[in-house]
């Protein structure tokens, strides 16, 4: 019985991830500038553009236009100038007015809400439409809208009167338990920094005072065509058109002469750790929070590329560890988890958070920083690494396996980091190639080594969060200098579980198949088996890489598969082991 395609099949035609030959490279090699698979370029007057042709969804387009200008570019007497742009854009242009905008978006069914359509932070602003595009004239008109928002926004005092309402609403919405702890984290983080006095949501006091000659002022200082890009990408016949479209409404702008160039703002490094006990009554729970800032990391050559999957590994390799220990009996947290994150343009931080019992604060920060000092000690196993990056071979393989399924916002987001932050777009072809390459070489010790960057003298901030006074600084100074004290005199080798070679080491009895049924309306199949399981499979191919299956119900009498076009044996054993069910 074949519960597979034949080989003339659509997966036969496919180009699998286990025949992608190895890439051959110098770790010096530049990964280019050229994003892969997009028709970019730059207009006469500075305005960068790119455009990519993508099918999902159908007849629809996601466009943006990315600005880098945000609040941290206020002075004091403009704090929140930024966010009251984004607001005056969807109110009134020079070609759309009263809310015109907001009424086509409507019109054509086009996503439209709050913090939705555009967001402003410290180092840009960035807005977004999905569109339709079953009709010609309506990408033309969502391009037009675009090109008003890069110079022709009306910034006159009935607008500003107007949207003042709506900004102070946002301002008050963000004024909840999870906005002020927010803050108050972002200001600890960056203090010592203009990040820290430049929150985007600004000040209540200049939302409600500020004149719109200042955010004229700020609008037409910062929102030039030399620092911004427009992208576009949709289920177009060719990208030729649409290039065509974005050069009629923005090509006859003109640029300035002199624009002014975007300041740097660089965020102090600290080798004493920053403390804070931030208490919250409306918080959910208890909660710990651990970062570690450094500069960002460039992404230019393979081997820039090769020390972001060594990140990802040792990420990975962590955040096992942390999943174990919140499994044992008596668990210092609920849960833990560590990540990479770009906080501003030139900083990022390795965040580690927690979530805790009541009064447990202190017991998951001591076993966060042990077990980030066991590492520096005595490493991760070559089985722990090997684990990490059999998953960062999966997920890439099925970014592979799936790359004609990658929607048009994805695909947008890759182009705004290629502007924004320089992040090359080098094709998932080629990462999934690149990444074969690289992972198998990737050492247990380059791994290990990351945990040099987690240590409290290297810009760190500990943050707890309580319902209640629990903890002082004091008690998280103290842990601190309990945790370097135990790594001078060693800390433990990590207890490695004890994995069975094999699960089932003697195989039972196969049964065999009774009857089998054929639901040709449905393109199912379902067996009786000889132990009365019944099971019912179907070959789908809208995820090229993965099985589902359903069972327990009326007493484990019925096991459903929904199943890709895969791997034959696989899906024999998974048949297999339903047959040898004994009810």
């Amino acid at each position: 019985m074949e519960l597979l395609p034949a080989e003339g099949s659509q997966i036969a035609k496919k180009h699998g991830f286990r025949s992608l030959k190895l890439v051959s490279f110098d770790l010096n090699e530049e990964l280019g500038e050229q994003p892969f698979g997009v028709d970019y370029g730059r207009l006469d007057n500075g305005l960068f553009y790119y455009v990519r042709c993508n099918s999902k969804p159908r007849m629809r387009a996601a466009l943006a236009l990315a600005v880098k200008a945000g609040s941290v570019l206020e002075e004091e007497h403009e704090r929140g100038v930024a966010h009251i742009v984004e607001h005056l854009a969807f109110s009134a242009t020079e070609k759309y007015t009263n809310h015109d905008i907001i009424k086509f978006l409507e019109s054509i069914g086009a996503e439209f809400g709050a913090c939705q359509n555009a967001v402003t932070s410290a180092d840009e602003t960035v807005y977004e439409l999905f569109v339709p595009v079953d009709k010609p004239e309506l990408l033309s008109r969502a391009i037009s809208v675009l090109a008003e928002f890069s110079t022709e926004v009306r910034v006159s005092k009935d607008d500003l009167e107007k949207e003042r309402g709506a900004v102070l609403e946002e301002y008050r919405g963000n004024r909840n338990a999870s906005g002020r702890m927010q803050d108050a984290h972002w200001v600890l983080m960056m203090e010592g920094s203009k990040y820290a006095e430049c929150l985007p949501i600004g000040l209540e006091k200049v939302i409600r005072t500020v004149s719109s000659d200042t955010v004229k002022r700020f609008y037409q200082k910062w929102y030039r065509l030399q620092n911004m890009a427009v992208i576009a990408v949709g289920d177009f016949p060719d990208t030729k058109g649409v290039v065509e479209l974005i050069n009629t409404h923005f090509g006859q702008k003109k640029s300035a002469t002199d624009p002014p160039v975007i300041p740097k703002f660089p965020v102090p490094s600290h080798q004493e750790p920053r403390f804070s006990c931030f208490i919250e009554s409306e918080a959910g729970g208890s909660a710990v929070i651990v970062s570690y800032k450094m500069p960002v990391n460039e992404l230019k050559t393979i081997k820039d590329y090769k020390e972001m999957l060594t990140e990802s590994m040792f990420l990975h390799a962590l955040n096992q560890r942390f999943f174990k220990l919140s499994r044992r009996k008596d668990p210092p947290y609920f849960s833990c988890s560590a990540s990479a994150d770009d906080l501003v343009r030139p900083l990022k931080a390795y965040i580690m958070s927690s979530s805790c019992k009541e009064r447990g604060t202190l017991k998951a920060l001591e076993s966060m920083l042990i077990e980030v000092a066991r590492v520096r000690l005595h490493g991760f196993s070559e089985r722990e690494v090997s684990v990490a990056r059999a998953l960062l071979m999966s997920e890439v393989e099925s970014a592979y396996l799936e790359r004609d399924q990658m929607q048009s916002t994805n695909l947008r987001d890759e182009c705004l980091q290629h502007f924004l932050c320089k992040e090359p777009i080098i094709g998932i072809e080629y990462e999934a190639r690149l990444q074969k390459t690289l992972l198998p070489h990737i050492s247990a010790l380059e791994v290990s080594r990351y945990s040099e960057k987690l240590q409290t003298s290297c810009s760190c901030v500990i943050k707890t969060i309580e319902p209640q006074t629990f903890s002082t600084i004091d008690d998280l100074k103290n842990i601190v200098l309990k945790i370097k004290n135990l790594e001078e005199k060693n800390i433990s080798p990590w207890d490695e579980e004890n994995i069975p070679e094999e699960i089932v080491s003697t195989k039972p009895s196969p049964g065999n198949i009774v009857q089998q049924f054929e639901y040709e309306n449905l393109g199912a199949t379902e067996l009786v088996l000889s132990n009365g399981m019944r099971v019912c499979y179907k070959c789908t191919d809208f995820l090229d890489d993965q099985v589902s299956h359903m069972g327990a119900c009326l007493n484990f009498q019925k096991v459903s598969i929904f199943h890709a076009p895969w791997d034959q044996p696989l899906l024999e054993k998974l048949v297999y082991l339903v047959i040898d069910h004994q009810c």
